[in-house]
């Protein structure tokens, strides 16, 4: 019997308007994508710098395998949003490679508002769906690799066939 793939959702409070609507179409395209609500595990955190302690608590205590960061940081008048943008990503990428499983960026870096919200779910579709189907895909794939490795193929059996 294979073992159900299980997804974790950070969505930052920060910029809602932009964000919940990231998380809905990751939440809308996984579902579309065959996972059950049973098989996520949704979260949100105050802002964007806070989204990988939440990646590496979902890795660790719920023991997910994948997760899909949601945020948004707009560009202001101040340095600010480059040291947030530098520590997301770098905190998201380094927890992918410590763990070995999907991290998703699906953390908007945008000049302005409009911007952000073409890309979440307006003139440049959702990203947070984009996101969202990129972790599943890695997951599958890590999956089928870890099953060659062992020597099974994609239904459990023995074989190298993906």
């Amino acid at each position: 019997m294979s073992k159900k793939i299980h997804i974790g959702v950070v969505t930052s409070i920060f910029n809602s308007e932009v964000t919940f609507k990231l998380e809905e179409g990751a939440i809308n395209a996984l579902t579309s994508l065959g996972l059950t609500h049973h098989e996520l595990v949704t979260i949100r955190v105050p802002g964007a710098f806070e989204i990988p302690l939440a990646v590496k608590k979902l890795f660790e205590v719920c023991q997910v395998d994948g997760v899909v960061a949601l945020g948004a940081v707009i560009r202001g008048d101040t340095t600010h949003y480059d040291y947030v943008c530098s520590a997301v990503e770098r905190g998201c990428s380094q927890l992918a490679l410590e763990f070995g499983k999907p991290v998703g960026f699906g953390v908007l870096t945008t000049e302005n508002e409009e911007q952000a919200l073409a890309r979440a779910g307006g003139s440049h579709g959702n990203k947070g769906a984009e996101t969202a189907s990129s972790v599943l895909d890695m997951c599958n794939l890590l999956k089928a690799l870890k099953n060659k490795a062992l020597g099974l193929d994609a239904s459990g059996h023995q074989g190298y066939n993906l």
